[in-house]
């Protein structure tokens, strides 16, 4: 796990950026490497850490365990993940924390959190991101079940346009949290709350029809199974689908819950 300081090392910092959590999906990192580069003027220092380097340098996913499915860890576990999940844990303690991920599931890039709070929505309101799903209750042992702790995902994954959004959603990120000078531009991002994951049935190949973040009325097909139509009783919005994103998760169905301002004004 590299670790390194954007601004004043000798300060506290409690802003955090998480990049390669997978090492499959190098945006995070690449982001945070540019950064590093060519440092901005900075008024509060802030963390920047690349998670799993053994994994990024595999090229792989993981390397024992998904790093995003063992959270807190256990730092005496024989698999490399459930060590270092103890240990980013440890390191992101008191800090407000992005994390950079990135999806085949779409083209534009979107937020992911649970236990939304007025931070959290600001922040997401922040970056230029137009659609984040709320996985609260949905999904546990993943960096969204931790305190202030909240992900965009970048697309697609593995090109330099990942590169881009996540090194703009880092910046943007800074700026909302006073670690760099300047104002945010606010966004009306709207808000999704996950309801079920959609498993793939073993040895059957998926094609998902359907667009993210776009409503499937009731009895429409939202993908195919082996060319067979795969549809659901009620309407809903799909989050993460695709047909190549995981081994065993199709994606996610979700409701629309509205502007995420707003899901916090009203709570």
């Amino acid at each position: 796990m590299r670790i390194e300081t954007l601004g004043d090392e000798d300060g506290e910092p409690s802003v955090a950026v998480v990049g390669a959590v997978h090492g499959d999906e190098p945006c995070g990192a690449r982001a945070i490497e540019r950064l590093l580069a060519d440092p901005p003027a900075v008024v509060e220092p802030a963390k920047l850490i690349v998670a799993n380097e053994r994994a990024l340098d595999r090229g792989r996913r993981y390397v024992d365990a998904d790093l995003n499915r063992v959270f807190p860890g256990d730092p005496e576990s024989g698999a490399h993940e459930k060590r270092l999940a103890h240990r980013l844990l440890a390191e992101i303690e008191g800090c407000t924390t992005l994390g950079i991920h990135s999806t085949v599931s779409t083209d534009e890039p979107f937020g992911t959190l649970a236990n939304v709070d007025r931070t959290k929505a600001e922040a997401m309101r922040a970056m230029p991101v137009a659609h984040a799903a709320d996985f609260t209750g949905a999904v546990s042992g993943r960096s969204v079940n931790l305190p202030d702790f909240f992900n965009v995902e970048a697309a697609p994954q593995g090109t330099e346009r990942a590169v881009d959004q996540a090194h703009e959603c880092i910046l943007a990120f800074l700026r909302a949290s006073g670690v760099l000078p300047g104002d945010p531009e606010p966004t009306e991002t709207r808000l999704y709350a996950v309801s079920d994951v959609v498993e793939k049935e073993p040895g059957r190949e998926y094609r998902v029809v359907a667009d993210n973040f776009e409503r499937v009325p009731a009895g429409e097909p939202y993908a195919t199974a082996d060319g067979d139509p795969v549809r659901v009783e009620g309407p809903f919005w799909p989050v993460l689908m695709s047909g190549d994103g995981h081994e065993t998760i199709l994606g996610y169905r979700s409701e629309l819950v509205g502007p995420i301002r707003g899901a916090v004004d009203d709570a």
